[in-house]
C-alpha cells in the first residue's frame, strides 16, 4: 500500500495460501496471505476513490509431510477499491474497501495438487483516529470473506474458495512522520464451520510490521510477520473426527521497496519465513503437521480514481487562439 498516499486496506488483500499446510486437508490454514498488509499504514486516504493491484508469488518446500516433501507454487493477483467518503465517527475518518482476487496454485508430488479459480472476495470498513500532531494514528476494522469463490469436490476445498465465512477484526497502531512508516498491522481470523464437511478450523492471528523511510519518491526499509493458529480445530464426522493439525506458528522478515511514479506508486518486498512448525494433527491423517515454509515476493500498485479536486472548474485556455 501506499505510505506516501496512505490507501488504508484494513487487513487487506486476500489471498489464499499461507505457510502452512495444515488444517482441513485441502485449506492452506489462512484466507489471508501472510504479508499482504505490509506498508499499510493506520491513517486513513484523503476523501476519494482509490483502486490498487497486487501481485504476489510464492515458493516453497513441505518439511514434516509423510511420504515426501512437495515443493509448492503458488501465484495470485488482487484488484481492489478503496472508498474514503470524508464520513467522521467518533472522532475517526471512515473508508471502506472491497477486494477480489484470482489465483494459481500447483502443490508437487507426492500431493500432486493444481488449483485455479476465484478466491473469497473480501469486504472491510474501518475507523482510524489521528491522535494530535505527535505522528501516532491507530485504526479499528472489521473485514468478511464472503464464501463464494471458486469451489468444487466433496469437501468444498477441490478449488481457490472456502465453503465458510471468515470473520477478521484488525486493529493497527502507525508512527508516520518525517518520513517515517512505523506500522503494526494485527489481526484474527474466526471462522464459521465448513459449509460441506462441518470441520471448523480455529482462530488464525497475524502480526505485520513495516519499518520503512520515505526519502524523495522513494521508500526503503526492513519488514516481516508472524502467523499462528491461536485456538484448537474441531472435526467432524466427515473425518472421523481426525483433526489434521491445532496449532502453527510462522516467522519471516525481509525488506521493502518502493517508487512513487506520481499516478502510480509502487511497492515491492520480499519476505522469507525463517521459522515454520505446526503440531496438534491426529497421528495418520492426511497431511498431518505438514509445513511449508519458503519465499514470498510481492507487488503493489497504487492510483487515485476520483477526488473533490478533480471536480473543479478548469481554466479557459487563454492562448493565441480564443
Amino acid at each position: 500500500m501506499l505510505v506516501s498516499r496512505p490507501i488504508i486496506v484494513a487487513g487487506l488483500i486476500a489471498m489464499s495460501v499461507t505457510a502452512a499446510n495444515a488444517y482441513e486437508f485441502g485449506f492452506p490454514g489462512s484466507p489471508t496471505k501472510p504479508g499482504v498488509t505490509i506498508g499499510v499504514p493506520a491513517a486513513a486516504p484523503p476523501v476519494g476513490f482509490y483502486a490498487f493491484d497486487q501481485y504476489f508469488d510464492y515458493t516453497a518446500k513441505s518439511a514434516g509431510a509423510p511420504g515426501g516433501n512437495p515443493h509448492a507454487q503458488v501465484d495470485y493477483l488482487s484488484h481492489g477499491f478503496v472508498w474514503s467518503p470524508g464520513w467522521t465517527f467518533l472522532g475517526a475518518q471512515y473508508s471502506g474497501v472491497l477486494i477480489a482476487h484470482y489465483g494459481y496454485a500447483n502443490i508437487g508430488a507426492p500431493a500432486n495438487v493444481i488449483a485455479s479459480g476465484f478466491h473469497d472476495p473480501y469486504l472491510s470498513n474501518s475507523l482510524s483516529w489521528k491522535l494530535g500532531d505527535s505522528g501516532f494514528f491507530v485504526k479499528a476494522a472489521l473485514g468478511i470473506y464472503m464464501p463464494i469463490g471458486t469451489m468444487h469436490g466433496p469437501a468444498g476445498l477441490g478449488d481457490n474458495g472456502n465453503p465458510w465465512w471468515t470473520f477478521q477484526p484488525n486493529i493497527a497502531i502507525s508512527y508516520l512522520k518525517d518520513g517515517w512508516n512505523l506500522t503494526a498491522n494485527i489481526f484474527d481470523e474466526i471462522n464459521t464451520a465448513n459449509s460441506y464437511t462441518k470441520y471448523r478450523t480455529g482462530d488464525i492471528f497475524h502480526v505485520e510490521l513495516t519499518a520503512v523511510k520515505s526519502i524523495g519518491k522513494w521508500k526503503i526499509g526492513p519488514v516481516g510477520y508472524y502467523v499462528g493458529q491461536i485456538t484448537n480445530d474441531r472435526s467432524s464426522a466427515y473425518y472421523n473426527y481426525d483433526v489434521q493439525s491445532n496449532r502453527y506458528d510462522v516467522w519471516a522478515a525481509g525488506g521493502l521497496i518502493g517508487y512513487d511514479f506520481g499516478p502510480v506508486a509502487v511497492d515491492v518486498w520480499a519476505v522469507q519465513e525463517v521459522s515454520a512448525r505446526t503440531t496438534g494433527g491426529t497421528p495418520g491423517a492426511a497431511g498431518a503437521n505438514s509445513v511449508f515454509k519458503g519465499l514470498n515476493v510481492m507487488a503493489q500498485f497504487n492510483y487515485k480514481l476520483w477526488s473533490p479536486g478533480d471536480d473543479a472548474p478548469k481554466p479557459k485556455y487563454s492562448g493565441f487562439y480564443k
